[in-house]
């Protein structure tokens, strides 16, 4: 299988791609959802904005969180699977979020009480950089 232009080898890595994304995800995190997805279906992702998860990225079978009007999708990460992982977030946080490109990552540790890794012994984690001027303005363009 080709290397995916969406999966990036660790956090110092730049999504390589020639359309620009505002979401990635790395190697590890991408064989966890591929593990995830075997045990609970298709996922996907909010990124919590607080509360008693802290700001992590958390990751629920889809369907399972209620999205609404005010949540922005942030992307797809194709992670080799018949269907992408959505990456949703409040539309208030992207308003301080907007410049940023986040990458999807896993580290061991305690996971959100509310994530389907949790019991894995691993914990999601959001990685960020400034979009480049390039990359903001092909996204808001």
């Amino acid at each position: 299988m080709a290397a995916d232009p969406n999966v990036v080898a660790g956090p110092e890595s730049m999504p390589r791609r020639a359309a620009y994304s505002r979401v990635a995800v790395s190697e590890a995190a991408a064989t966890l959802l591929r593990k995830l997805t075997e045990q609970h279906g298709p996922l996907m992702f909010h990124q919590s904005g607080g509360c008693c998860d802290g700001s992590s990225p958390m990751c629920y079978p889809d369907g399972d969180f209620i999205l609404g009007d005010a949540d922005v999708h942030l992307g797809d990460l194709d992670v080799g699977l018949e269907r992408a992982v959505p990456v949703w977030m409040s539309a208030s946080q992207f308003a301080y979020w907007q410049h940023t490109h986040l990458t999807i990552d896993v580290v061991p540790g305690r996971g959100a009480g509310f994530s389907v890794e949790a019991p894995e012994g691993v914990r999601f984690l959001i990685r960020s950089r400034l979009l480049r001027d390039e990359e903001f303005d092909a996204l808001d363009g």
